[in-house]
């Protein structure tokens, strides 16, 4: 009943919240422009996240036990939030956004949240420090990423939270599935108003917030006893998103696009896995169903290995990935022969 209570609540204030937050999106003029790797054509309102942010505190306040239980994750996100909020203002640059990235991972970390896998080895501690930091700064930034459709960053990241709440509450974590509920219902109240004609974005805040947090639920789940099993659910359940930045990164080192990481970090342009789909055909709205699709099937997975032992994990993380090398060469092969279409029906 807590759960019901929770969820509708969160929604109305999120929903509610929106008008508000455009308004002064338009007033202080934090727009995101159009150009680069983006698809829209004119400039659009941000502060989408902050309904987003407001509609977590909300399902805090209802549920005050949560934040003793996972403090870290709250402070982290919220500073990842206000730092994604002042990039949407003057847009920070790149090289500051990352390192500032990384310095919230190490708070988080010295609070107490990191993985534990690592077997007892010379400098296990420090090995499970580094993994935990690559791992919230990048499922953060591949969420970044992510967010280049209507739609599909916030609805993408209901479907995940979805997911991890059928394990949480079948599991009986009820303090966890509580945050994870009031993340939900603020993700389905941002979608109406992203997907409409005068529409809002999420804006940097926002998913970078939203992938802040599936990171850190991923951290902080007790998914399972065994480190194998545990590992793989998270790994499932954002399965697209890190896709995503593997792919991208493999096309652009193999296309001799970027050749450090900075480059990496700075590189802007149309070759994510959403835009990939767009080029081969796909509406716009087609993409994000796919990747919705795509999304539950993963999480699905995730879902049935929480009952299973290790083999059964590893052999879902060997499934998703035949899945995603398939999908990543049908959209190669796609492209190429797309280009050298367009390239014939040019020339003379």
């Amino acid at each position: 009943m807590k759960s019901y209570l929770t969820f509708v609540i969160v929604f109305l204030v999120a929903y509610l919240s929106l008008p508000i937050l455009r308004g002064l999106a338009y007033r202080f003029k934090i727009f995101d422009l159009p150009g680069g790797r983006k698809i829209h054509k004119i400039a659009t309102p941000l502060l989408g996240g902050a309904s987003l942010y407001t509609g977590l505190i909300v399902g805090l306040f209802i549920n005050q036990q949560v934040i003793s239980l996972f403090l870290p994750i709250i402070i982290g996100a919220t500073l990842v939030f206000v730092l994604g909020l002042v990039s949407d203002i003057i847009d920070l640059s790149a090289r500051v956004r990352i390192i500032c990235q990384f310095i919230i991972a190490f708070i988080v970390i010295s609070m107490g949240v990191h993985v534990t896998f690592v077997p007892k080895i010379y400098g296990k501690e420090l090995l499970e420090h580094i993994i935990t930091a690559i791992w919230l700064v990048g499922v953060t930034n591949a969420y970044n990423y992510l967010d280049g459709l209507d739609g599909l960053a916030a609805g993408s990241a209901a479907i995940n939270l979805f997911c991890f709440s059928v394990i949480l509450y079948t599991t009986g974590q009820y303090a966890l599935g509580l945050l994870v509920i009031s993340l939900i219902a603020s993700c389905l109240a941002f979608l109406p108003y992203n997907l409409k004609n005068n529409k809002i974005f999420l804006g940097e805040a926002g998913s970078t917030f939203l992938g802040f947090m599936l990171a850190g639920i991923g951290l902080v789940g007790d998914w399972a006893s065994n480190n194998v099993v545990k590992l793989s659910i998270p790994i499932l359940v954002l399965g697209v998103p890190i896709f995503d930045m593997i792919f991208t990164t493999i096309m652009r080192i193999g296309g001799g696009k970027v050749k450090n990481f900075m480059e990496w970090l700075k590189y802007s342009g149309k070759d994510h896995f959403h835009h990939y789909l767009v080029d081969l055909g796909f509406r716009p709205i087609g993409s994000v169903i796919f990747i919705y699709f795509l999304t539950f099937s993963l999480g699905i997975s995730a879902i049935n290995v929480s009952n299973d032992d290790v083999i059964g994990s590893l052999l879902a993380i060997l499934h998703a990935s035949i899945i995603f090398g398939v999908i990543a060469t049908l959209m190669v092969i796609g492209k190429r022969r797309r280009s050298g279409w367009s390239a014939i029906e040019k020339s003379p």
